[in-house]
């Protein structure tokens, strides 16, 4: 039988430390340097250790302060259904509420923004044309559960009240409402999501680890009449929520 490969073991020994007590919820471990020590290997070992179980969620990095033993913490149940498009209010807010959570987020749009050839495509526009994009970080009790970057055809909604998706009365109301606030009828959406890796940047946004396992949901909202007018890429980390599509059946 193949020995068991060195950081698979010092994770093992990390995980039972944790189980025993030695390291409470939101105790900060010792340096990997001290820690290798201890254990009789290198740092790149007792790294790969720690990343495995911030995967895990068993740990998690805070950047610039160190590795600190997880907070318990329930995945958050997601679902994807087109009853979450409520006539009032914010979809998110309403995903949440139906777990008991607490739903908010933060956002930064910028308008005008030239559209990248994936984007361009996926709205059926040239590569370069105007749109307004808006960076969300989803919050479920305080704490980072999604991202998503939103585009839309900046000439749709130009000198309309919900050309700001943020801003205005129909501010954090949804693409639905605020798209029918403009006599656009939204008749359906597609979602296309896949498992990857994190990147460095979303990692750090969503308090995992680098190349941590997310699922990427690409989502594009269409018109009664064919046209997209909305499309975003969803970002969800896998340790903390878990994705649940309802399918509406006709009779």
């Amino acid at each position: 039988m193949p020995e068991q490969p060195p950081y698979l073991r010092i994770a093992d020994e990390l995980r039972q430390r944790i189980a025993e007590h030695v390291w409470e919820p939101g105790h900060r471990l010792p340096s990997r340097a001290q820690i290798g020590q201890e254990c009789g290997v290198g740092e790149n070992v007792v790294r790969r250790a720690q990343e495995l179980l911030i995967s895990q969620g068993v740990l998690e990095g805070r950047a610039g302060s160190g590795t600190y033993v997880a907070e318990p913490r329930q995945r958050v149940r997601v679902v994807r259904s087109s009853a979450r498009e409520q006539p009032e209010g914010s979809p998110f807010r309403a995903d949440m509420k139906a777990v008991g959570r607490q739903g908010d987020w933060e956002s930064r749009t910028d308008a005008k923004v030239p559209a990248p050839a994936d984007i361009a495509g996926r709205l059926g526009i040239a590569e370069g044309e105007l749109c307004v994009r808006t960076a969300y970080e989803f919050l479920a009790d305080g704490r980072p559960v999604q991202l998503s970057t939103s585009w839309e055809p900046y000439d749709l909604t130009a000198g309309t009240l919900v050309v700001l998706p943020e801003g205005g009365p129909h501010a954090g109301a949804g693409v639905v409402n605020r798209m029918a606030a403009i006599g656009i009828t939204v008749s359906h959406a597609v979602e296309q999501p896949e498992p990857r890796q994190a990147t460095a940047e979303e990692a750090s946004l969503l308090g995992i680890q680098k190349a941590a396992l997310v699922t990427h949901i690409r989502r594009t909202y269409y018109s009664d009449q064919g046209r997209p007018v909305e499309t975003a890429d969803i970002v969800v980390p896998a340790a903390h929520c878990e994705i649940v599509y309802e399918i509406p059946i006709s009779r």
